[in-house]
């Protein structure tokens, strides 16, 4: 009886089995039909594409004007003071002709004016109608008409500014183009540091390493000098000053004794201001 059972039974195994695996091939045949993955390109500017985005380049400031004449191109560790002296130019007027609104920012590979716009580069504000007057239309068509004579202003020569010593002290180190770019002048705390020249402040402070409490004094579009090292400022920025007016006391800041380093620079170069002060 027990045979017979398993004969009945095992047809009926067998047609369950069959019938389970039609039923598991037919969903995995499902499961496998699936739709084509299309892959499309990715768009400009369409991060979410697999793909390089080619989006604007962003340029510094100035970057068409790079490799220009007048121009320099901003590097690692440059500051404004640093380049406007090295070019023999104020930070402000720097500032000015680059558009530069804070002195404190400047990024690499940003391009500044270190030269005056020339004349046709000036932009002029336009006057109202109401503000000409007919004396200020007739000074100018005079003014227009008159010859420019090239002898109106002669060039300054090197001698015309007629140098003086800033300190009275013995020389402690001469110029040398490598090692010390001007000369230091011995003294004691608190004696008077001289204007060499008559001339325009365009720095006064401390921003420069290595040269302490620092006046910076402009006497021409060809020459500025610098004192260095003092421990007191005695004048302010854009203010003028006369040959042998005190600017400052001497003092020891960002060095080891008291002296006066004194600098002369010609178009932003280091000179030896020997060739310009007085012999004594």
């Amino acid at each position: 009886m027990t045979g017979d059972y398993m004969m009945n039974l095992n047809p009926r195994l067998a047609l369950f089995l069959v019938t389970s695996l039609l039923v598991l091939a037919g969903c995995s045949s499902k499961s496998l039909n699936r739709a084509p993955v299309e892959e499309r390109p990715a768009q400009s500017g369409n991060t979410m594409g697999v793909g390089v985005v080619t989006g604007s380049v962003k340029h510094p400031p100035g970057f068409e004007n790079a490799g220009k004449p007048g121009y320099y191109t901003v590097k690692p560790g440059d500051t404004l003071l640093r380049i406007s002296t090295d070019h023999g130019q104020s930070t402000k007027d720097v500032a000015a002709w680059s558009h530069i609104d804070n002195p404190n920012r400047i990024e690499v590979g940003q391009v500044l004016r270190v030269i005056p716009p020339t004349d046709n580069q000036v932009v002029v504000k336009p006057v109202t109608k109401s503000a000409v007057t007919e004396s200020s239309v007739t000074a100018a068509s005079a003014a227009s008409s008159a010859p420019v004579s090239a002898a109106a202003k002669p060039a300054r020569s090197e001698g015309d500014l007629n140098w003086i010593w800033p300190a009275n002290g013995s020389l402690l180190a001469g110029f040398d183009e490598v090692k010390n770019k001007g000369v230091d002048i011995a003294g004691s705390a608190g004696d008077p540091v001289l204007a060499a020249a008559a001339g325009r402040v365009v720095y006064v402070g401390a921003g420069l390493r290595g040269y302490g409490n620092l006046v910076i004094l402009k006497h021409d579009n060809v020459f500025l000098t610098a004192y260095a090292h003092n421990q007191t400022l005695l004048v302010k920025e854009d203010q003028s000053v006369l040959k042998g007016q005190k600017i400052a006391e001497m003092g020891k800041s960002d060095t080891d004794r008291v002296k006066l380093h004194f600098e002369v620079r010609r178009q932003g170069k280091p000179v030896d201001p020997a060739k310009y002060l007085p012999a004594r």
